[in-house]
């Protein structure tokens, strides 16, 4: 895990304080400006991969909690076991991990995890992904309004297609009663004639 000194790792060793300008993700460990140039010419650092402070102190607190060293061993990680999915040391190999043959390299694995151009690459997904979100959820919520009112329009059409239909019922009702009363009247007129 990352230290929160703001003091070059190298000299305070050396008791001497500096500030610090880079941080190594390898070295998990942040460097002055002497400190950084003899670790980028040292054979066994000058591969590290270092990010200014800057941009260090922009990564959030759950990537840099996250360590290249065993918590068991105390040895540095080098294979990641895709069986038992979990980082391993050599020890870890010989202890856990006998029957197991599909293992990564884990600088593979986490090459992006402690520089803030993975994380912001990442970032910027995750805001692309909410923006999306937000656009179904505003879609979901104008189908449920666009809905709400169909099924309004709908009522009112079913409202005036009843009145319709009743309206012709009582029409038709109203026709009938005449044509019958007509037609009572003309039976009762013709049977009294032939009384």
């Amino acid at each position: 895990m990352a230290s929160s000194s703001a003091i070059c790792g190298v000299c305070v060793r050396r008791t001497i304080d500096k500030p610090l300008i880079v941080w190594c993700t390898e070295c998990d460990e942040g460097l002055c400006e002497e400190c950084r140039e003899h670790h980028s010419l040292s054979k066994g650092t000058r591969n590290h991969k270092t990010i200014s402070i800057t941009e260090y102190n922009k990564i959030p607190i759950e990537v840099l909690k996250f360590s290249q060293f065993c918590s068991t061993h105390k040895d540095k990680l080098i294979l990641y076991c895709r069986k038992h999915e979990c980082p391993c040391c050599s020890k870890c190999i010989v202890e856990n991990h006998t029957e197991c043959h599909n293992f990564d390299n884990f600088d593979d694995v986490i090459k992006n995890v402690k520089t803030s151009k993975g994380y912001y690459e990442i970032e910027e997904i995750l805001v692309e992904v909410t923006e999306n979100l937000q656009k179904i959820r505003q879609q979901q919520q104008t189908n449920l309004l666009i809905l709400d009112e169909k099924r309004k329009e709908f009522k009112k059409e079913m409202k005036e297609t009843r009145t319709m239909i009743i309206k012709h019922l009582d029409k038709l009702h109203d026709d009938l009663i005449k044509n019958y009363d007509a037609f009572e009247k003309s039976e009762n007129m013709r049977i009294r004639q032939c009384m």
